[in-house]
C-alpha cells in the first residue's frame, strides 16, 4: 500500500501496457508492480532470491495479469452496485498503523507518508476505496461456497482411508533386446512423426554489447577520489557494535494467570540471588534449568548479537550492561530472564584499504552511469542509421563485436542473446531479408544490444538417413512399452484368478491420497476404486514413463472420522478450497466478458 509510484516512461515504448475496457494501463502502474513483486519474492525468498527470474516473460505476465483482474474486479463492483461509505473508508485508513502514533491516527503522519510516496491524499483514499469494493465482491462469492456434510465426509474418508500394498514394476527395458523393429515400421513411425524431427530456423549473427558495466571499467578513479569517498561515507563501512551475551530463561506465556507468571518470576529471583553468590556457576544453572532448549545445552551462550535481533526489553537491558555483570528477571514475551554479558566487541571502522577496491568499482559505476543515458541514445542512433553495418558503432563506442553459433527462436544461451525481444528482431524480415541491424534493444537491466544476421537457415524436416538412429530406438522403446504393457496385463489376469505367480515383491507400504510415498495419481486411483472385499486384492495401472505397474492389496486401514473438531477443520480447508475454485472460476469470466487488450510487445 506504500509503494511509490515513480513516473517515468521509457523511450520509444508505449505509454501503457494493456487496456481494459477503455481503460488503459498505464507503464508505470505495471513498472511499479513489477517492483512490488520484485520486493515481496526478495522477501520471502531470502538469500535464494534471483532477479533474474523477472526477466522470464511468464513472469511479467502474472503481474500484468493480476493488474487486468483488479481492474475487472473494480469495474465488476461499481457495476453492481457497490459503493464505500466516507465513514467505512475512515475506518479502514485509520487502522493502518502506519499512520498512528501512540496508537492513534495522525493527519500529519499520514500526509507526510503520502508525500513520501509522491501521493495525494485523494489519490490514496480513490486506491483503498477499490480495494475495499474488490473485497466486497470477492467476499459476496466467497459466502456463495457450501459444502455439504455428505460431500465432506467421502472427501475426508478418501483423503484418510489407508492401504498397504506392494508394488512389481514391469519395465520396458526388460524387453528392449528382443526388438527388432522391420523397415515398414520404421517408415511408419518416421511418416508420423515428422515434426519431432523439424530442425528449426535457425540464424547465425554478429552483435554489440553496451553495458554500464563494461563502460564503468574504462573509467578513470584517482586514489584522491576513493579516499575523499571513505571519509564522506564512514556509515558505510561502519561495524556494529555487539555483545557476547548469556541467559537463563524460565518460560512463561503472556496468557498465563497472574499466579503462574509470580511463580515463574520467583523461580528466576532465586536462580539470580545463587548467582549473585556464585557467578561461576552461571553455565552450569543455565545447563540445569534454562527452559530455552537452543542455549541451555551451550550453557546458555547466545554469541555475540547486535541490536535489532532481540526483543526491546532484553536488547534495552544487554546494552546497559558491564562486562561480566548479571541482571535479572527481565520480563519479555517469552518469560523472565537473568543475563550475563560475557563481552563486548566495540564498533569499529573497517580500515581504507580493505574497501579500497569496492570504492573504485562505486565511482567507476557512478561516473559511468552520470552519461550511460546519452552514451545509450547514441548508440541506438548509430545502429539505427548506420543499419548496414555494426563496424562504425564498435568503433564509436569501444565495443568488440561478438558472433554467435547458430541460434534459433527458443534459444537459452548466452543470456544477453534469449532475450525475447531481441530474438524476435532477430528473425524478423528487416533483419532476414534487408540484412539491417536490429534496434538496440534492452536485454537485462542497463544493458543495449544491437545484432545483425550473417546467416540464415529457414525450419526443415530431416530426412530418414539422418535421424534413422533415433527413429529406430524410439520404435524400439514403442514396441517394448507395448510388450510390457501386454505381460503386465497377462499377469495381473493371472493373480485376479487365484493363480500363483512368481514376482519379486517389493517391501510393503502404506499409502493414501494425502500420503502418497511416491505413487502417481493413476496409480492411487486404481488402488482406492479396487475391491478390497477378499484380501489380498490386485490391480495394475500403465505408468507415464512406459511401465505396467502390478499392485497387491494387503489390507486396508479405515479413517475415525468421530473426532468432530478434526472434522470440522478439514471441512474447514475443504470449503476454502472451494471458495479458492469459485473466485478462480469467476474471475476467468470476468476475462471473457470483458474487452481485455495486452500489448504484448510491451510487457
Amino acid at each position: 500500500m506504500f509503494w511509490g509510484v515513480q513516473s517515468y516512461r521509457t523511450e520509444g515504448q508505449a505509454s501503457y501496457v494493456a487496456v481494459v475496457e477503455g481503460e488503459e494501463i498505464q507503464r508505470r502502474e505495471f513498472e511499479q508492480a513489477l517492483r512490488n513483486q520484485h520486493e515481496n519474492m526478495r522477501t520471502m525468498l531470502g538469500e535464494n532470491f534471483d532477479s533474474a527470474m523477472f526477466d522470464n516473460p511468464e513472469m511479467r505476465l502474472a503481474v500484468l495479469e493480476n493488474l487486468i483482474q483488479r481492474k475487472l474486479l473494480l469495474r465488476e463492483a461499481v457495476n453492481v452496485g457497490l459503493t464505500v461509505l466516507d465513514s467505512q473508508l475512515a475506518r479502514e485508513i485509520q487502522s493502518i498503523s502506519a499512520f498512528q502514533d501512540d496508537q492513534q491516527f495522525s493527519y500529519q503522519r499520514y500526509e507526510e507518508l503520502l508525500r513520501r510516496q509522491e501521493m495525494t491524499p485523494a489519490m490514496f483514499e480513490s486506491r483503498v476505496s477499490a480495494e475495499i469494493m474488490q473485497q466486497q465482491l470477492l467476499e459476496a462469492i466467497a459466502k456463495s461456497a457450501v459444502v455439504s456434510e455428505k460431500v465432506a465426509k467421502n472427501v475426508a474418508y478418501l483423503s484418510e482411508v489407508k492401504r498397504e500394498i506392494n508394488q512389481v514394476k514391469i519395465e520396458p527395458e526388460q524387453f528392449i533386446s528382443q526388438v527388432t523393429p522391420d523397415e515398414a515400421s520404421i517408415q511408419s513411425y518416421y511418416d508420423n512423426h515428422q515434426s519431432e524431427f523439424l530442425l528449426p530456423e535457425r540464424v547465425r549473427i554478429e552483435y554489440l554489447v553496451l553495458s554500464l558495466d563494461e563502460l564503468a571499467q574504462q573509467e578513470d578513479v584517482t586514489t584522491d577520489e576513493i579516499q575523499n569517498y571513505y571519509e564522506t561515507h564512514q556509515s558505510e563501512f561502519g561495524q556494529e557494535e555487539e555483545r557476547q551475551a548469556s541467559h537463563i530463561l524460565i518460560a512463561v506465556s503472556e496468557t498465563a494467570s497472574d499466579e503462574e507468571k509470580a511463580e515463574a518470576r520467583a523461580k528466576a529471583e532465586e536462580l539470580l540471588s545463587q548467582l549473585e553468590d556464585e557467578p561461576e556457576k552461571f553455565a552450569e544453572l543455565a545447563s540445569e534449568y534454562s527452559e530455552d532448549p537452543g542455549s541451555a545445552k551451550l550453557g546458555g551462550d547466545l554469541g555475540f548479537l547486535r541490536r535489532g535481533i532481540l526483543v526491546k526489553e532484553f536488547e534495552d537491558t544487554l546494552f546497559e550492561m558491564a562486562p561480566d555483570e548479571i541482571r535479572g528477571p527481565i520480563q519479555t514475551a517469552f518469560g523472565f530472564h537473568i543475563i550475563k554479558l560475557a563481552a563486548i566487541k566495540p564498533a569499529d571502522v573497517i580500515p581504507l584499504e580493505e574497501v579500497s577496491a569496492d570504492i573504485e568499482r562505486e565511482l567507476k559505476r557512478q561516473k559511468a552511469a552520470s552519461r550511460f543515458g546519452e552514451i545509450a541514445e547514441d548508440f541506438s542512433n548509430t545502429v539505427y542509421e548506420q543499419s548496414d553495418t555494426l563496424q562504425l558503432a564498435a568503433e564509436q563506442f569501444g565495443l568488440s563485436i561478438k558472433r554467435s553459433e547458430w541460434v534459433d527462436k527458443n534459444t537459452k544461451e548466452p543470456a544477453v542473446i534469449a532475450n525475447r525481444n531481441l530474438l524476435q528482431a532477430v528473425f524478423s524480415d528487416d533483419a532476414i531479408i534487408d540484412k539491417r541491424n536490429t534496434e538496440a534493444i534492452e536485454v537485462m537491466p542497463d544493458t543495449f544490444v544491437s545484432a545483425r544476421v550473417l546467416e540464415h537457415k529457414p525450419s526443415a524436416i530431416q530426412s530418414l538417413d539422418v535421424v534413422r538412429d533415433q527413429v529406430v530406438a524410439r520404435v524400439k522403446q514403442q514396441l517394448a512399452t507395448e510388450m510390457a504393457e501386454k505381460e503386465g496385463k497377462e499377469k495381473l489376469a493371472m493373480l485376479q484368478a487365484g493363480e500363483e505367480v512368481a514376482l519379486d515383491w517389493g517391501e510393503a507400504k502404506e499409502v493414501s491420497y494425502m500420503q502418497s510415498q511416491g505413487m502417481d495419481v493413476d496409480a492411487l486411483r486404481a488402488i482406492f476404486r479396487a475391491e478390497v472385499d477378499k484380501l489380498p486384492a490386485y490391480t495394475g495401472v500403465a505408468g507415464s514413463d512406459g511401465s505396467f505397474n502390478l499392485i497387491r492389496i494387503n489390507r486396508t486401514t479405515e479413517p475415525d472420522l468421530s473426532d468432530q473438531a478434526r472434522y470440522q477443520a478439514f471441512s474447514g480447508q475443504l470449503k476454502q478450497m472451494l471458495v479458492q475454485e469459485e473466485i478462480t472460476s469467476y474471475q476467468t469470466g470476468l476475462r471473457q466478458r470483458y474487452d481485455v487488450k495486452i500489448r504484448e510487445e510491451s510487457y
